[in-house]
C-alpha cells in the first residue's frame, strides 16, 4: 500500500535568481489559462478536461507564446485539465455553480523531469536556467515533517513552488510502500484500544494510557496574540501594515500546524508502544455540542489533530474511529463502577460519587471514550470479543478482565 504525505519546505533562492523565477511564474499562469480558456464552455457538458484533447488544442500555441520546457507546459496542462474537471464535476454532479478557473497567484508544479533533488537543495526548471536553491530547515529538526520525511525511506515525487510575501516554498510530495493492515481475524479478535479525550483548555489531549499531550492554554495563547497584534495593524490600515498581516498570518499558520503535528505523532507513538490497533476519539459532530462556547479556531484544531492521526497511524495499520461523546466526562470509568454523574467531576478532578474512584478528569473521559469503542465492537458483532482497552499499565477486555502490561503478548 502506497502511504503519501505533503510537507512544505522553505528555500533560500539567490538574489539573482528571482525574477526568473518570477517569470516563471508568471509563463507558467499564462499557460495553464490559455488551457483553462480553450477547455471552457457555459454549456458545462461541454467543457473539456480530457488531457489528450487539450494537449492537442493547446501544446503548440503555449510553447510558442512561452519559454516553457516541455515538461512544464504539460504541467501547466494538468493543472487546468484538474480545475476544469472540478467544475464540470461540481456543475453536473453536485448542482452547484461553477465559473471558469481563473488562475492568479504564483504557482509552478513540477515532476521528475523539471526537478532534482538532493539533501540539502533542490534545482529548479526555469524559462531560462536551471535555479539552485538551499533548503531552509529548522535549527532543530527533531520532530518535524522535514525530520521525519526527508529521508530515504520516502521517496519524493511532484512538488508545487509558491511565492508568498517575497519568499519562496516548496511542497513536495513523498510516498513510501508500507504492508496494509492484516485484514484476518487475528487483528479483530485481538483489537486493543487507545482512547484520546480533546480539550478546549488544560492538557490539548490525553490518553487512556495516562499520556498528558501538548498545551491547549497555550495554543490559544498564541492565537490570542496573533488576534490583538492582527487587530492593531488593521487599524494602521497602511500598506506595510497589510503586508506584514500577511506575513504573520502565514507564519502563525505554519506554527500551529507543527505544534498539531507533534501532538498528533506524540499520540500515534502512545499507540504503537501499546500495541494498539485503533484509536477512538470523541465525534466532533457531537462533541461541537458540547464545546459550542469554544472558538472557530480550537474546532479547527481538533479537526486538524484528527486528521493528523488519520493519516500518520495509517502508516501503521492503525484504525483510527470515532463514539458519541455523551457523558464520558461525568461516568466513572471504573470497569465495576460506571455510574453517571454531573457532580462527579469538578473541574480537572473526578471522583465518583458512588464508588469513589479519583483520577484526573480528562485521563477518566480518554478511558470512557475508548471503552465505548470496544463495547460497540462487541454489540455490533464485529468478532471483537476480546478487543481491550489499553490502559496505563496493562489491558481491559470488553468482559471487564484486567491484564496486566507484564503479562501481556
Amino acid at each position: 500500500m502506497e502511504v503519501v504525505r505533503n510537507i512544505q519546505l522553505k528555500l533560500d533562492v539567490p538574489e539573482d535568481a528571482h525574477s526568473v523565477l518570477d517569470e516563471t511564474f508568471e509563463q507558467f499562469r499564462q499557460a495553464a489559462q490559455h488551457v483553462a480558456d480553450a477547455g471552457w464552455s457555459d454549456d458545462p457538458t461541454q467543457i473539456k478536461d480530457t488531457k489528450n484533447t487539450l494537449h492537442e488544442q493547446t501544446y503548440t500555441t503555449v510553447r510558442e507564446q512561452t519559454g516553457l520546457q516541455a515538461s512544464l507546459v504539460q504541467s501547466a496542462r494538468n493543472l487546468a485539465a484538474d480545475a476544469l474537471g472540478n467544475c464540470k464535476d461540481r456543475i453536473l454532479d453536485d448542482g452547484k455553480k461553477a465559473s471558469k478557473p481563473e488562475f492568479r497567484g504564483s504557482v509552478v508544479v513540477y515532476n521528475g523531469r523539471t526537478i532534482t533533488y538532493n539533501d540539502d537543495h533542490v534545482t529548479l526548471a526555469t524559462v531560462d536556467d536551471r535555479v539552485t536553491a538551499e533548503f531552509v530547515t529548522p535549527e532543530d529538526e527533531e520532530g518535524t515533517p522535514f525530520a521525519e520525511y526527508w529521508t530515504d525511506d520516502w521517496e519524493r515525487k511532484e512538488a508545487t513552488l509558491h511565492k508568498r510575501d517575497g519568499t519562496y516554498y516548496l511542497h513536495v510530495a513523498v510516498e513510501k510502500e508500507v504492508e496494509p493492515a492484516d485484514s484476518g481475524d487475528q487483528q479483530p479478535e485481538n483489537g486493543v484500544v487507545l482512547g484520546v479525550d480533546l480539550n478546549v483548555d488544560g492538557y490539548l489531549a490525553v490518553t487512556s494510557t495516562g499520556a498528558f499531550l501538548g498545551n491547549a492554554d497555550y495554543l490559544n495563547h498564541k492565537r490570542d496574540e496573533y488576534e490583538r497584534r492582527r487587530g492593531n495593524l488593521q487599524q494602521t490600515g497602511t500598506r506595510s501594515a497589510h503586508l506584514t498581516i500577511k506575513s504573520i498570518g502565514s507564519r502563525f499558520s505554519r506554527w500551529s500546524a507543527d505544534y498539531l503535528h507533534r501532538v498528533s505523532k506524540a499520540i500515534v507513538q502512545e499507540a504503537v508502544e501499546n500495541d494498539c490497533t485503533a484509536i477512538a476519539f470523541e465525534n466532533l459532530n457531537h462533541i461541537r455540542k458540547r464545546i459550542s462556547n469554544a472558538s472557530k479556531f480550537q474546532q479547527w484544531a481538533f479537526r486538524e489533530l484528527e486528521r493528523h492521526v488519520e493519516y500518520k497511524a495509517e502508516e501503521y495499520g492503525i484504525d483510527v474511529d470515532d463514539v458519541a461523546p455523551a457523558y464520558t466526562s461525568q461516568r466513572c470509568s471504573h470497569d465495576e463502577c460506571g455510574f453517571t454523574h454531573e457532580d462527579n467531576r469538578d473541574g480537572d478532578e473526578f471522583e465518583c460519587l458512588k464508588c469513589g474512584k479519583k483520577l484526573h478528569a480528562d485521563y477518566n473521559a480518554a478511558r470512557n471514550i475508548g471503552w465505548r469503542l470496544v463495547q460497540h465492537w462487541l454489540k455490533s458483532g464485529a468478532g471483537r470479543a476480546t478487543s481491550q482497552l489499553a490502559l496505563k499499565s496493562g489491558t481491559l477486555n470488553a468482559n471487564g478482565t484486567f491484564t496486566p502490561s507484564a503479562l501481556r503478548g
